[in-house]
Order: C-alpha cells, then structure tokens, then sequence
C-alpha cells in the first residue's frame, strides 16, 4: 500500500473553518425557526381540534338519523 499523502496546513485549516462556521450557522438557523415551527405546530392542534369537534357532530347526526331510518 501507499503511505498517506500529508496533508497541507490550510487545507486543514480551511477544513476546520468550515466545520465551526457550518455548526455556528445550523445554529442561528435553528434558533431562527424554531419560534415559526412553535407558531405553526399551535395553529396545527387548533385546527386538529376543530376537525375532531366536526367529526364528532358529524357522526352524531349520523347515528341520530340512522336510528330514525330504523324506527
């Protein structure tokens, strides 16, 4: 096999830059969307919330006029 090639200082360097500035930025990113994503889940649950009230009446006027059909 072939030994390993060195590799240059700064291309170590310009490696390692690169890494910080990328976790720095996936940071601020983060810490940007997460209020929105909060905003979006809340909006989500009420909406949830209001489709299973209009199922519940829903399968209440279902089951009434089912037993009315029987009757």
């Amino acid at each position: 096999m072939v030994p390993p090639v060195a590799v240059s200082p700064l291309i170590k360097t310009a490696r390692w830059s690169a890494l910080f500035v990328g976790i720095f930025y996936g940071k601020q990113r983060f810490e940007y969307l997460k209020p929105i994503a909060a905003e979006e889940r809340k909006i989500e649950e009420a909406e949830k919330a209001a489709r299973e009230e209009q199922e519940r009446i829903a399968k209440q006027l279902a089951e009434a006029n089912e037993e009315t059909i029987l009757k």
